[in-house]
């Protein structure tokens, strides 16, 4: 696992997957398994899944790298509380899963809230069952 701050700005937590060292065969498993995750926490909440890959490679002027074969998000939220409205600007998470030929890469920004962060590090380390 990676910590790194994406486009020198965004805190963003990586992790790179063989193929070899998961049973998990795409992104749709992926998706739910971490869905599965989401539902068993006590606070996260899932909204959505949402195609990446389809939704880029529809736009007439598009940019996707041919090592990209499938990349989805989901989307949950941990909010507990909203003391404050401005709080909404870091809600929801979004983990986003990216397919390549050998790996699966999985992406999030870091959460500001630490249960949240520690939670989804979980998840995505759980990916890594072989």
């Amino acid at each position: 696992m990676t910590e790194m701050h994406l486009m020198e700005k965004y805190p963003v937590v990586v992790l790179e997957v063989a193929k070899d060292e998961t049973t998990f065969k795409d992104v749709d498993e992926i998706l739910t398994h971490l869905k599965s995750k989401i539902d068993e926490h006590p606070v996260a909440s899932f909204i959505a899944i949402f195609d990446h890959y389809t939704h880029t490679s529809n736009l007439e002027d598009c940019l996707l790298s041919p090592d990209i074969l499938d990349a989805k998000n989901i989307i949950c939220c941990f909010g507990k509380q909203l003391p404050d409205p401005v709080l909404m600007a870091v809600r929801p998470r979004s983990i986003g899963v990216a397919e390549m030929a050998d790996k699966f890469v999985v992406s999030f920004i870091e959460a500001p809230n630490p249960q949240a962060q520690e939670a989804m590090v979980s998840w995505v380390k759980s990916m890594v069952n072989k």
